[in-house]
């Protein structure tokens, strides 16, 4: 590591703001915050979304440092002296938006820890071998538009071509959202960045489950992140009088859905056959109560830390909403898929975590991610790393999402003990990165 970051003893000098940090986090929270409920609404490409990146690239331009926009949304933060770190570039980040009615941590705090280890880097002049980088990425939930991990698909290269416009869903058009947040989806190919050109992706988050705070671990060290398939499915029955249409010879599209719901929960409970499976949207037309829905559209969430078995549930799930049409007459489709492989991360950066939790006195344990994460697309193209917190009560996704101020900025002193290993040294994690979990 850098002579420059290193006291007589051999301890750092280099420290992030605790209290900046913290201020960031409760003034983002602020930004689509519901009164009623204490929850907060970002959802991607959506208006608090546009005023919560807003916020984050004026306090970017406050700290002296550079923020843009790629095609696909993604912003991208440099201390402004963009190359002088070399060819690669180490990448820190998560993403702003939320699930609708969500917590102030997921994700926000992984981009306001990323910017603070940016800022202290360059406030600190040191010239590292490889430029540290803070991103946002774009529309990681997919609450509105049900395209999960659009931003760093794109990064990745996995968007580079679409085959029809992409909507929300409620039936808009996404391209006029992305120029609102200043991309462009004609130029998608643009937001790629090649393999080899990221030296390593470092992501600091809520662990969004119960083992840290159980076993009083400080810091998670996270060992391979769970796959995800999300499929949009739309039902189509015929619409009609609740009260003078006959039960005989009805074509209930919410019947349908409802035993679609079913058999997500038969398939993963049941069956066993994956991880996970949720339906955690169902959007029903004409969605009065006088009237049998004509069309319900909804969403099919399955995970797991194997390949081979989400594709098995995946098929056995096709295979049941075929039955369900031959049983109800309502004709089903699946309508979008997007698909994120469970991946191991770097035994490198794990390593490099370890010793910044150990460098802290920090107690911390080895674990999987259960919930998945703009990393895990991140490992196409390079060696991933990931650092969880512990999160009270284990619960994300819900207004009452929280970890203790203590463990918010001890994450991001990891983070930043992490990021002077990797910035600092001229040898590069090993390229097992885009390796699919056993």
């Amino acid at each position: 590591m850098s002579d420059q970051v290193l006291e007589r003893d051999g301890q750092l000098t280099l420290d992030i703001d605790p209290d900046r940090l913290l201020r960031r986090i409760a003034e983002l929270a602020r930004i689509g915050a519901e009164g009623t409920t204490g929850g907060i609404t970002r959802e991607g490409f959506g208006a608090a979304d546009r005023q919560a990146r807003a916020y984050l690239t004026q306090q970017a331009r406050a700290a002296g440092l550079v923020s843009t926009v790629d095609a696909a949304g993604n912003i991208v933060i440099r201390s402004g002296a963009a190359g002088e770190g070399g060819d690669q570039v180490l990448m820190m980040g998560s993403h702003l938006d939320t699930v609708v009615n969500g917590g102030r941590l997921d994700g926000a705090y992984g981009v306001l820890a990323a910017l603070e280890v940016l800022q202290t880097f360059t406030e600190s002049g040191l010239k590292p071998v490889h430029e540290p980088v803070a991103v946002a990425f774009a529309n990681e939930e997919g609450a509105l538009f049900p395209q999960p991990f659009w931003g760093s698909m794109a990064v990745a290269g996995r968007l580079a071509s679409l085959p029809q416009d992409p909507c929300d869903h409620h039936g808009r058009p996404l391209r006029e959202a992305l120029r609102l947040a200043g991309g462009d989806l004609n130029a998608l190919g643009s937001a790629g960045w090649p393999a080899g050109s990221i030296a390593a992706y470092l992501e600091l988050h809520v662990e969004q489950g119960p083992v840290l705070e159980r076993s009083g671990s400080r810091i998670g060290v996270v060992e391979a992140i769970t796959g995800r398939t999300v499929l949009t499915v739309e039902v189509r029955g015929t619409a009609g009088h609740s009260g003078t249409s006959p039960m005989e010879g009805r074509q209930d599209a919410m019947t349908a859905a409802a035993r679609i719901v079913l058999a997500a929960e038969h398939l993963a409970r049941e069956r066993r056959l994956c991880r996970v499976m949720t339906v955690g949207r169902v959007d029903p037309y004409p969605n009065t109560p006088n009237t049998i829905a004509g069309t319900v559209r909804l969403t099919v969430d399955l995970r797991d830390t194997a390949v081979w078995r989400m594709a098995g549930a995946e098929e056995a799930l096709r295979a049941m909403l075929r039955a369900i049409e031959v049983a109800t007459g309502a004709e089903i489709e699946v309508v979008a898929a997007t698909r994120s492989d469970p991946v191991s991360t770097s035994a490198t950066l794990c390593a490099a975590i370890e010793r910044s939790a150990d460098g802290l006195g920090l107690p911390h344990e080895m674990l999987p991610s259960g919930a998945g994460h703009d990393a895990q697309v991140v490992a196409d193209i390079a060696p991933i790393g990931m650092i969880f917190v512990p999160s009270l009560g284990g619960i994300s996704h819900v207004p009452e999402e929280d970890t203790a101020p203590d463990d918010l900025v001890a994450g991001a002193r990891v983070l930043l003990r992490t990021a002077l290993q990797v910035a600092c040294t001229d040898h590069e994690p090993p390229a097992g990165h885009g390796r699919p979990a056993d």
